[in-house]
């Protein structure tokens, strides 16, 4: 089956890294990315695109150019099941395609958890699908007789950041809600930058609710419990940022899960079939005192590892293990401003923002280094 090619499935962080890794092999083995998207989506700043302080050929570059010269085929379509017994998948558009070894990393998707209404009346902040609304959202409250409110469930990064960043857009159109089950915002994030974050809501003015669950979403209120008693906050805008569950398709003969994702050994392969190699969002290890974070940075790096796995089975040689390397967290607090603890250094303030772009873009795979000189060129001016 050698001769089938090594199919990598989902073209984000750990995908797209998985299969630049696997062009530069030599010999080199026969490759093909299937994801359905046409653009590369980099997260970690989408804040700065939604904000105007980024353009999209930054944030949300092509797969063309991203594989521009590297003889990657790239199948704009969805895998919908996996048969690991026969080495092969089907796609929505009715394709059958036989693979040599896979890689799984499609990702994951904001989790309503049930409650009642969140599908229907929340906006999320995901994908760049998720940016219209929203704008048409801040259009509405910078354009209305009297102050508004935005509410954000979720005090995680992703929350966090929304919170500074929208209230530097909107104020003083609008107040800006924070919602959290927990007892504090980013308690998973260094003390220095949670520290920072604090501070950045504070100046904001953003209300937090902290130990407070969210128990149903109307049009234009979310209802609230907060020690046992209920609260109505009435909106006008809400998102959604307080979890997110894996997407998969089905896969044959049904694989071994682990805390709801597919369980992998260290060298990042499934449990039940060493050929499939699942990364990022989708995957978990048998390690519950070090867990693998869920972030760019860890996705960044098991595609490397991944690459390195897949070569390995190929040549029958010994697999080596994924050890996670935690390089530090980069946090954008507002407009201009940022905190940033990792690389030697904790930092806070328009300096760390600059720094945290331009650490971005230099870790954007596959940018040309013409392109990554012309954004840090942007970012110097």
């Amino acid at each position: 089956m050698h001769n089938d090619p090594i199919i990598v499935v989902g073209g984000g962080f750990a995908g797209l890294t998985t299969v630049l890794a696997l062009s530069n092999q030599r010999p080199r083995p026969p490759l093909l990315l299937i994801e359905p998207k046409n653009q590369f989506i980099f997260l970690p700043l989408l804040y700065e695109l939604l904000s105007g302080e980024m353009k999209t050929w930054e944030v949300a570059p092509s797969y063309d150019s991203l594989l521009q010269g590297r003889r990657i085929p790239h199948l704009d379509d969805r895998v919908t099941s996996i048969d690991t017994s026969q080495r092969s998948l089907k796609t929505s558009r009715g394709q059958t395609i036989s693979y040599s070894q896979l890689v799984l990393a499609t990702g994951s998707e904001p989790d309503d958890f049930g409650i009642p209404g969140v599908k229907e009346h929340a906006m999320k902040f995901h994908s760049l699908a998720d940016l219209p609304p929203l704008k048409d959202c801040i259009h509405s409250l910078r354009n209305q007789a009297q102050e508004g409110a935005l509410v954000i469930v979720g005090a995680g990064a992703t929350g966090v950041e929304l919170a500074c960043k929208l209230s530097d857009m909107l104020e003083p159109a609008a107040t800006i809600h924070l919602v959290e089950l927990g007892d504090s915002v980013l308690p998973r994030s260094k003390a220095f930058n949670r520290e920072q974050a604090q501070r950045a809501l504070d100046q904001r003015g953003v209300k937090r609710h902290l130990n407070t669950r969210v128990s149903s979403v109307s049009a234009s209120s979310v209802q609230l419990i907060c020690d046992d008693l209920p609260i109505s906050l009435n909106y006008e805008g809400l998102i959604w940022t307080a979890g997110t569950k894996p997407v998969l398709p089905t896969l044959s003969p049904t694989p071994t899960f682990q805390r709801g994702l597919l369980s992998v050994d260290e060298g990042l392969r499934l449990t039940t079939d060493p050929n499939v190699v699942a990364l990022g969002d989708v995957a978990s290890h048998n390690d519950a005192d070090s867990p693998w974070p869920r972030s760019a940075q860890s996705a960044l790096q098991q595609g490397a590892a991944a690459a390195r796995t897949i070569q390995a089975i190929r040549m029958e040689q010994a697999i080596p293990d994924f050890h996670f390397q935690d390089l530090g967290e980069m946090l954008s607090l507002g407009i201009g401003d940022a905190s940033i603890t990792g690389m030697g250094l904790t930092l806070a303030g328009p300096l760390a923002y600059r720094l945290r772009r331009l650490t971005y873009l230099a870790r954007m795979p596959g940018l040309s280094l013409g392109l990554r000189s012309a954004c840090a060129w942007l970012v110097d001016s």
